[in-house]
């Protein structure tokens, strides 16, 4: 991850949007690629979203696992700089169903 994410995640200046939804999808297709599989959604919007952890596959409507998040908590979780248990006991990650939280066991990406 670049320079200006990492002073972002520290306090700093908003990086520009490209930098944002660069490594949103980057650190997304990681998830996915460690996680391959269906059973949770994990969204984070506006930049992106990706099913993952093996398991059933959901097709329509609302998936029964997901984890929602901003921008800045998934970076901030993803690399390590922030737990899943406080980020969920504050309110900054949405897990519902009984899967989402297995997302915590592919935390940090990097």
């Amino acid at each position: 991850m670049s320079e200006p994410l990492h002073a972002w995640l520290d306090g700093g200046p908003e990086p520009d949007r490209a930098t944002r939804k660069a490594a949103v999808k980057e650190s997304l297709a990681e998830l996915a690629a460690r996680a391959p599989g269906h059973s949770v959604e994990v969204r984070v919007p506006p930049f992106g979203a990706v099913q993952c952890v093996e398991g059933p596959r959901h097709t329509r409507g609302t998936p029964p696992n997901v984890v929602e998040t901003d921008p800045r908590t998934w970076l901030a979780l993803a690399l390590g700089r922030r737990s899943w248990d406080d980020a969920v006991a504050d309110g900054a990650v949405r897990a519902s169903g009984s899967r989402a939280g297995e997302i915590a066991g592919f935390l940090p990406l990097a």
